[in-house]
């Protein structure tokens, strides 16, 4: 029973580590992220064309007039795998009001081996086959995850390097949706008394 006791708290603290090791990769040190003005808040997010797990062309653009919760992941990524199934909730919670999960695979791990690791996580939206060209587009995707927040006319509204809280992500996808904001909010009525004038 004492030794049971014993493996169950290493298997915990390898556990921990494993995770805690992972966020710390995934975040960028302070200073030494130089990314293009492309991908930054404002700028209009890239579009590419890539191939889905069923074999079909997806493009960005595919999906403008929807906010875009673009997340770059893959198999090896334990922080990706913590995120995943919130990204499965915010797609059902969202997907209505408009908002559309891509998930890009930047692995080498194989078509066949994506799909299988996207089925376990219970998947429920499009899981792209990524390229570096993609990536670099917006960039360069040096930390994995990397999610970017993109509004319904194809604007960044945020990006975000490794993992964050499930109460962050759902603010950035109510920036990208147009909810929820008091700029939003304001700017309704005040247009609608220009038009009345």
């Amino acid at each position: 029973m004492k030794r049971n006791a014993i493996v169950l708290a290493v298997v915990i603290a390898a556990v921990a580590l494993m995770l805690f090791t992972g966020v710390r990769m995934t975040k960028p040190k302070a200073g030494t992220l130089k990314l293009p003005a492309v991908g930054k808040n404002g700028s209009v997010a890239p579009d590419f064309e890539l191939k889905s797990l069923e074999g079909k062309p997806v493009r960005l653009s595919d999906f403008r007039g929807k906010a875009v919760l673009l997340n770059f992941w893959a198999t090896w990524c334990a922080p990706c795998k913590v995120e995943m199934p919130w990204f499965v909730d915010l797609q059902k919670q969202y997907g209505t009001q408009g908002l559309q999960v891509i998930g890009v695979a930047m692995d080498d791990s194989g078509e066949e081996a994506i799909a299988k690791f996207a089925g376990e996580m219970g998947v429920n939206y499009p899981v792209l086959i990524g390229k570096e060209a993609v990536g670099d587009a917006y960039g360069g995707v040096e930390f994995l995850p990397t999610t970017f927040f993109i509004d319904r006319q194809g604007r960044v509204v945020d990006r975000v390097f490794g993992l964050v809280g499930h109460s962050d992500i759902e603010d950035n996808i109510k920036k990208a949706l147009g909810v929820g904001s008091p700029t939003q909010a304001n700017a309704a009525p005040a247009s609608a008394k220009e038009s009345a004038r």
